[in-house]
Formats: C-alpha cells, sequence, structure tokens
C-alpha cells in the first residue's frame, strides 16, 4: 500500500489535469462531450453532469481519456457512420465538424495543462521554501578529471557553459549531468580576464534522491561553502511565477536533449522506465514526504507533456501533425493516409510500451 496509493495519486492527478485541459478547451470551443475517464476499460463508479458528460473511474489506472461528440473510442479518431447519423444540434457540437483551429487548439490544451501543473508546483514551491544557489565557483578540480585535462583551475568562476549563461554552480551541473560525451565549451573568468576551455563529460552513476541509479555527466569539479557562498534565495508571488516557468522551461529541453542522446544511443536505456518505476519512485518519494511527492508529479506532469506532443498517432501531437497538413493543404488529410499512419503510430507506441515495462521487469 506505501508504494500502490502514492502511485495512484501521482497519476490520477497528471492524467485528470491532462484531460481537463481537453475538456476546459473543448467546451470553450463549443465542442459536446460524451464522457470524461481517468482509467480504462470498464467503469468503476461515475455519474452522468446535467450537459449529459459521463464522468467515471475505470478499471485500468494507465492514463484516460475526454470522448467529444463524433469519436469512436477513446483515441479520438472519427467516426463516420455516426457523424451521419447525428442529429442537427449534435453536428454543431461533434469535434470532427470544428474548424482545424478549434480542434488543434483543443489537443493542445492536454499537454499545455501538464506543463501549467509543473509550472505551478515549482511556483508554490519557490514561494514557500525559496531557493538555496551557489555562486559559480570552482573551488577544487579532480586529478586526471576532464576539467583538469581541459586546464580549469580552482578560483575559476563559470561564465557561460556551451552558450548558456551562468548565474549559479546548479546551472553548470544541469547543463552538464546531461551531455556525457559531448564536448561543452567553457568560458570562464580567471584574473579578471575571460577564457575559453573545452572539456568533455564523463558518464559516472549516482544515486539520486530517491534511491535510483541514474548515470549524469561530470567534468570533476567541486564548490565549497567559502567560494560557493551558499544563500537561499526569497520569491514574491511574480518571482515565483517566473522562476517556476523558468525550471518547466529548463526541464522540457533537458527531457527533450534526453530523447534526442537516447536515440542516437548516447544514453543508457535503463534510465528510462515505466509504470512498475514510476510507482517505485512514488513509494519512495512518500516515504521523504508528501513535498517530496508533489515534486514528483510536477516532474512526470512535464514529462507526460513532451511525450503527448511527439508527432506520433494516436498521441496529442499526431492529431496535431494532421491539423497542421489540414491547415496547410486546405483539406482535410485523405482518410487512407490517415489510418496507415494511425495504424503504425499505434504499433510504435504499443513496442514502447513494450520496451519500457520490460525494463522495468527484466531489462535493468
Amino acid at each position: 500500500m506505501g508504494t500502490i496509493v502514492p502511485f495512484l495519486f501521482v497519476l490520477t492527478v497528471v492524467v485528470f489535469v491532462h484531460e481537463m485541459g481537453h475538456y476546459l478547451v473543448g467546451r470553450w470551443c463549443g465542442i459536446g462531450v460524451r464522457a470524461f475517464s481517468i482509467g480504462f476499460g470498464p467503469e468503476l463508479l461515475g455519474f452522468t453532469d446535467r450537459s449529459g458528460t459521463r464522468w467515471k473511474l475505470s478499471a485500468i489506472p494507465l492514463g484516460g481519456y475526454v470522448k467529444f461528440v463524433g469519436d469512436v473510442g477513446a483515441t479520438s479518431k472519427p467516426d463516420a457512420d455516426a457523424l451521419d447519423d447525428l442529429s442537427e444540434t449534435e453536428r454543431r457540437e461533434a469535434f470532427h465538424l470544428q474548424p482545424v483551429w478549434k480542434r488543434a487548439a483543443t489537443v493542445f490544451a492536454g499537454p499545455f495543462f501538464n506543463f501549467l501543473l509543473t509550472v505551478a508546483v515549482f511556483a508554490v514551491m519557490f514561494s514557500v521554501f525559496g531557493r538555496f544557489v551557489a555562486e559559480p565557483m570552482v573551488a577544487e578540480v579532480r586529478p586526471d578529471s576532464p576539467a583538469a585535462e581541459a586546464g580549469i583551475q580552482p578560483g575559476d568562476r563559470f561564465v557561460s557553459v556551451d552558450g548558456v549563461p551562468i548565474e549559479t554552480f546548479g546551472d553548470v551541473q544541469r547543463i552538464v549531468s546531461g551531455r556525457a560525451g559531448e564536448a561543452l565549451s567553457f568560458v570562464l573568468e580567471r584574473d579578471g580576464r575571460q577564457i575559453t576551455v573545452t572539456a568533455t563529460p564523463e558518464p559516472t552513476e549516482v544515486e539520486d534522491a530517491l534511491g535510483n541509479k541514474i548515470r549524469i555527466g561530470v567534468i570533476g569539479v567541486v564548490n565549497n561553502e567559502a567560494l560557493g557562498q551558499p544563500r537561499r534565495i526569497e520569491y514574491g508571488p511574480i518571482e515565483a511565477l517566473a522562476a517556476g516557468v523558468e525550471e518547466t522551461w529548463s526541464i522540457i529541453l533537458r527531457t527533450g536533449s534526453f530523447l534526442k542522446r537516447l536515440v542516437l544511443g548516447r544514453e543508457d536505456r535503463c534510465q528510462l522506465g515505466g509504470p512498475v518505476k514510476i510507482a517505485d519512485m512514488a513509494g519512495k518519494a512518500a516515504d521523504l514526504g508528501f513535498v517530496w511527492l508533489i515534486q514528483l508529479v510536477a516532474l512526470l506532469s512535464a514529462g507526460i507533456g513532451i511525450l503527448n506532443l511527439l508527432p506520433i498517432p494516436p498521441l496529442d501531437g499526431g492529431h496535431l501533425l494532421f491539423y497542421a497538413m489540414e491547415a496547410v493543404l486546405r483539406r482535410p488529410v485523405p482518410e487512407q493516409v490517415m489510418e496507415v499512419v494511425y495504424r503504425a503510430g499505434m504499433l510504435m507506441v504499443l513496442v514502447f510500451m513494450g520496451f519500457v515495462f520490460w525494463n522495468d521487469l527484466f531489462g535493468c
């Protein structure tokens, strides 16, 4: 129960926010909603509201869906026969008979709400707890490390890494940790002048706060209290919101970089996990406290948002790709083409799901 309950909490919050994005924007666009489900499969409990929407909790808690008027199944595919049988009132509310911008806005709203949830969580965290930062100073250089080979010395101050301006030592860690094996350009301040060196972070296995073994890039520099002057930054509401947006954008960039490196074979496949790994992390986070569990919600929400924007049907990004093509061509993509691409995309999604399940249970 110490694992299952936190897992269901994390997944339910993330799925609910995602589907609520679809629902709210869809309703704002005048689209009718048949069902709002958390989970798939048989309904466990639910109710029907005044507008005719069935709100339900279903047996398989690995996702959810919003079924609009004119949809078939839970994947928002058009049902041509059903569309022909709709009344005039229902046709005005049917999802697939709406202007392309309304359909695109409704589909994009799901991932966008996931990002909003991440922003909100971090904004609240920053406003309540602030943020501990340290100056981007080098106190020590490990012997035979990439930093030592590049000529980085104690007392150097990081100015930028690979063109990205540096304000704190944490900024350096965030960039370097996700770029193992890639040559990076470091601009340093030394004795009042700037110098540029190149170093390649080496992969190192470490244990994160939840006890997971992860591989990150390091260059072998250490910060300390004397040079780093660690301090706590306090945020007002506006500053906390801006910091939440910045943190969310940083997560999006790092996740995108990870997926790119994974495809190119530069990342360990064991870094990628599915429901079993998420459940394990949720249990460990709950043991550390509710704040840790909420942070996991934020990170998972951002990840779900990014994955759903991949241009693969039946993911939201796949639908958006079709809508973009429709907007350019000024006509819908032929149904035969959509069907072929949809089947191929579904196969890719199933293969990916099988891969992460194998990773969870046997592969790593």
